[in-house]
């Protein structure tokens, strides 16, 4: 039986989850900030972040629908509002499609969802899942990636704008907000679990909440690599680059 740690201790244990798991590890972010990537395979990589985008406000709208406390639902709509904007020409999602029509592709293409690759609707569709299923804690410790994305966000934008001469900085607008997001995202979701995982079965249900997101982004980019680079095997009905 897993011994009660300290605040101190839960959150150097959850810190080190992601130093360990965080998807900015995977090789596939090392060929995309690196400029490793052919165009076919960066709009490959938007297209498929594309039906994870559209599934975090589905996903927070879900948590929200479980939390009893009035506080923490108007803590936690922010995000929502955050991915779906105040009107349609607002919000992360939005800024995700003008990523994608920069890398010129098809809006009505993108939007249907029909070239994202099965294993990503698998993977995505499982977070989905698990946050309507599990604790309340447990969805709020899942969202934790959030403490390593804004390093991971300032490298993949300094990298792509270095290495791609088709890429800009207002194609990639989508990350001009999002550290300062996840930043006030994560200190508050830091701050709940920490508070409320008193018991040892809490603190090891937060981990492994954790370390199943991390399993989650890592699972979408060995789809990807698999795909599209070795040894690039792509499914039917899946995007196909031009350049093929």
């Amino acid at each position: 039986m897993s011994s009660l740690l300290s605040r101190e201790q839960l959150e150097a244990a959850l810190r080190r989850i992601g130093d360990e798991r965080y998807h900015h590890l995977h090789p596939f972010h090392h060929r995309l900030n690196g400029g490793k990537l052919t165009k076919g395979q960066v709009q490959a990589w938007a297209l498929n972040r594309y039906y994870y985008q559209r599934m975090i406000p589905l996903k927070d709208a879900a948590i929200v629908s479980r939390m009893d406390e009035a506080a923490l639902r108007r803590e936690w709509r922010q995000r929502i509002i955050d991915h779906d904007g105040m009107s349609d020409a607002d919000g992360g999602l939005r800024r995700w499609l003008a990523l994608t029509d920069g890398l010129g592709l098809d809006r009505d293409y993108v939007t249907s969802t029909e070239g994202v690759l099965p294993a990503t609707k698998f993977a995505v569709e499982a977070y989905l899942h698990f946050v309507r299923e599990k604790s309340v804690l447990e969805a709020i410790a899942s969202s934790l990636t959030e403490l390593f994305s804004p390093v991971a966000i300032g490298a993949r934008v300094r990298g792509m704008l270095e290495n791609y001469d088709y890429i800009t900085p207002e194609i990639l607008a989508y990350f001009d907000k999002r550290p300062e997001q996840a930043t006030r995202d994560s200190d508050f979701a830091l701050a709940y679990v920490l508070d409320n995982a008193r018991r040892p079965d809490q603190q090891q249900d937060a981990l492994r909440a954790l370390t199943f997101k991390c399993n989650v982004l890592w699972a979408q980019l060995d789809a990807l690599h698999h795909a599209y680079v070795e040894p690039g095997i792509a499914p039917p009905g899946a995007f196909r680059p031009e350049e093929e």
